[in-house]
């Protein structure tokens, strides 16, 4: 049996039950609620280690779910919806949701993202934590007392911009962070420009980390949203 309890939050009787079905044949726990209010007192009362989370319930819009619950936990939340406009996507990660599943996906990518999740999880319980000193992702090594970054060996050689937006995304390793959270966490703003910049940083770093940039291995680019940096 898989230790995660997974918290279905999904008002669509036929797509909750696939997706319980879907978390039972994987030896997930699971519990389900089908509104808000359900869903917060599921959170309140077990505490799940995953929340899948529909934005368009009955009786409360998923954003404020999301707010409600990152206000006491940092549990991870995946969006599952069928809303698909970059503007929902954003709002939704700039809530405090940690991914974003667009409707209609498939078995196999929701429980990729479970996966994902699942790594996250083992990485805050203690593998890999905020608190450690090197980040080790692949060939890449991030010494974050030293204040340097490593790629096969070698001393990457980052303006004090791109050091820092490397930092950020390893500290999030597997979770999409949006510009506007990105631009504030590095600049203190999020105007035009600051997102302009944020660009042309983050194409130069990737020259000097990927290989191959038109074939990302470490950051995945999310159009209109945001980075990620991926686990290797």
């Amino acid at each position: 049996m898989n230790k995660l309890l997974i918290l279905v939050v999904e008002d669509d009787t036929a797509v909750r039950n696939l997706i319980t079905t879907t978390l039972e044949t994987q030896s997930y726990r699971f519990l389900s609620a089908s509104t808000g209010e359900a869903a917060i007192l599921e959170a309140v009362s077990h505490n799940p280690d995953i929340v899948l989370l529909d934005l368009g319930l009955p009786d409360m819009d998923g954003i404020e779910i999301i707010r409600k619950i990152r206000s006491w936990s940092a549990m991870p939340i995946i969006v599952l919806s069928a809303r698909s406009e970059d503007t929902d996507k954003i709002d939704a990660l700039d809530a405090g949701a940690d991914d974003y599943l667009t409707k209609p996906f498939s078995v196999e990518e929701l429980l990729a993202r479970l996966r994902v999740t699942q790594r996250r999880l083992i990485a805050a319980e203690g593998l890999i934590t905020s608190q450690q000193t090197v980040f080790q992702n692949g060939a890449l090594t991030i010494d974050y007392a030293a204040g340097c970054a490593y790629l096969d060996g070698e001393e990457m050689h980052l303006t004090p911009i791109e050091y820092k937006l490397l930092r950020l995304l390893a500290k999030n390793v597997g979770k999409v962070l949006t510009h506007t959270y990105i631009t504030k966490e590095i600049w203190g703003s999020s105007w035009d420009n600051d997102i302009a910049s944020l660009r042309v940083f983050m194409a130069t770093l990737r020259k000097k980390l990927e290989s191959a940039p038109n074939s990302p291995q470490y950051i995945q680019t999310h159009i209109g949203v945001g980075y990620r940096m991926l686990r290797v």
